[in-house]
């Protein structure tokens, strides 16, 4: 019968398959799941999602009716509070107000270690904020040629070629200052080098400062050219001040920031960040709690310094005699309380210090711009403020007996922030831009493995497996397979034996007679 013919023939094909079959039927299946395996976890690795899901969100979703494929799978959501002042992008990148001396303190790390602590998307970026601070449209006219040299030196890329355009500026105009901060920030080698051609600068710089604040009323090119020679003498102020902490000059940095503070109240180096960090090196609270009393408002922006010292101030009143064995069973008191609290704070907002207080994690050089929430920003807080820390009796043991509660208070996944706006998605990659290759980015929350991953290491196993039983026991295994593929396909048997009992048995002849 017709009917009955399609069982033979299955047999008969199960029948022709040898064992070599089976063992290189297994053998590719598993290179194959290994293959998919390793370029899956090495993508992962890089971008932090699984390739497969990816391009199922953005290709395949679409034509089964999900999200629009024109939107990214990361994109946030529109913020549906209209009372938010801080709609700064998730991944801005900020000037580090602490950055280092190229020449007297990167530069000598990497003389001696041979790594390079600097990366150059960070270096590029600083290369784009001297060309906003240092240079304005009228530098080709105002008759100083060194001025406009140094357009091309902050545009120049090779160190040694940017140093011999600013020698250049100084044979052409003896009175650059933009060259000689180019000099102190990349050739010198110590810190009092550095200073002295600092001060060299400021009084060049004062002196344009005041010559184009008489003028910065004639046009809009007359008043560019007064913000230079702002940013200018704002800039090397500030250099100035952080020479003299490096130098043990406490009080006269600490005098020198006041000054400059109040003098260019709406300055935007963040100077309030190295008058504080100056500040817990004199271990003047006092005045350091002014200072959060000002900045630490919730219509400025945030930032590590800000949270952790407010932690760190509150923790210091409490943590000489904080026991968590005496807390666990009395309970936490108010002032203790209020400790506790001000380090969730601290933490929500970047998850990524304590591992470096506790020195869980390795300090690096910081990088010169950091990313707010990130590793990066971690890293140049931890670098100067460990210290501050460690000064403080307690205060370690207090973080380290606290810090985690904070992730049992945060929802979970981060569709929503506690205390701050969720925590953004893209922290990782801009990190791993920042910093060098050489560290470890800290990375959260921590990234499940994806299902794609779990699916083709259990495939790749699951068939290696096969691919070994079947070449050690071909017989067996290739009774199995048969057993096996006779079972999956006795569904479909009977599914079709159903099917030719209901329609009438001429169909078929008809089917085959149109054909």
């Amino acid at each position: 019968m017709e009917d009955d013919g399609y069982h033979p023939n299955l047999a008969m094909f199960l029948n022709t398959l040898t064992p070599k079959f089976y063992v290189a039927l297994t053998g590719t299946s598993s290179l194959i799941s290994g293959l998919i395996l390793i370029f899956e976890w090495w993508y992962f690795r890089k971008y932090g999602t699984s390739f497969i899901e990816q391009m199922s969100l953005n290709h395949l979703s679409p034509w089964l009716g999900g999200t629009d494929g024109d939107s990214a799978p990361n994109s946030p959501a529109p913020a549906s509070n209209t009372n938010n002042t801080q709609n700064v992008p998730e991944c801005k990148v900020w000037r580090n107000p602490m950055n280092l001396f190229r020449g007297s303190e990167y530069n000598r790390y990497q003389w001696v270690t041979g790594k390079e602590p600097l990366t150059y998307y960070d270096m590029n970026l600083s290369a784009q904020d001297h060309q906003t601070l240092f240079t304005c449209e009228m530098d080709p006219s105002t008759g100083k040629p060194g001025d406009e040299l140094m357009q091309l030196a902050w545009r120049e890329r090779r160190p040694q070629t940017r140093i011999q355009t600013a020698h250049e500026a100084l044979e052409k105009q003896p009175d650059c200052a933009t060259a000689l901060i180019l000099l102190a920030e990349e050739e010198t080698t110590t810190i009092l080098e550095a200073e002295k051609l600092f001060k060299q600068a400021l009084k060049i710089a004062d002196q344009c400062y005041r010559k184009s604040g008489q003028t910065q009323h004639l046009s809009s090119a007359h008043e560019d050219l007064h913000r230079r020679d702002t940013n200018v003498i704002i800039y090397i102020k500030r250099r100035l001040a952080m020479c003299a902490k490096k130098l043990g000059k406490i009080k006269e940095a600490v005098k020198m920031m006041r000054d400059l503070m109040k003098d260019f109240p709406s300055n935007t180096f963040n100077i309030h960040e190295n008058l504080i960090e100056v500040l817990l090196e004199m271990q003047a609270y006092a005045d350091v709690q002014a200072v959060l009393a000002k900045y630490d408002d919730i219509s400025l922006p945030k930032s590590a310094t800000i949270c952790y010292t407010a932690a760190l101030l509150k923790a210091r009143a409490v943590c000489d005699k904080f026991s968590p064995e005496v807390a666990s069973k009395r309970g936490l008191s108010a002032t203790e309380m209020n400790a506790v609290e001000a380090i969730h704070r601290a933490v929500e907002f970047n998850p990524h210090v304590p591992k470096y207080l506790l020195e869980m994690k390795s300090v690096i050089l910081p990088p010169e711009h950091i990313l707010k929430r990130g590793d990066s920003e971690a890293i140049a807080y931890s670098f100067f403020h460990l210290t501050h820390w460690k000064r403080v009796d307690g205060a370690l043991n207090l973080l380290y007996c606290t810090w985690e509660g904070t992730f049992r208070m945060i929802p979970y996944p981060l569709e929503k922030g506690h205390l701050f706006y969720p925590y953004p998605s893209c922290t990782e990659s801009a990190d791993r831009e920042l910093l060098p290759a050489f560290h470890d980015v800290s990375v959260y929350p921590k990234k499940e493995l994806p299902f794609f991953i779990l699916f083709t290491a259990g495939l790749c196993t699951f068939t290696a497996l096969l691919a070994l039983l079947t070449h050690q026991y071909p017989e067996p295994m290739g009774t199995v397979a048969k057993m096996f593929l006779a079972t999956i396909s006795a569904p479909f048997n009977y599914m079709f034996d159903k099917i030719e009992a209901l329609l009438p048995s001429y169909l078929f002849q008809y089917l085959a007679a149109k054909q």
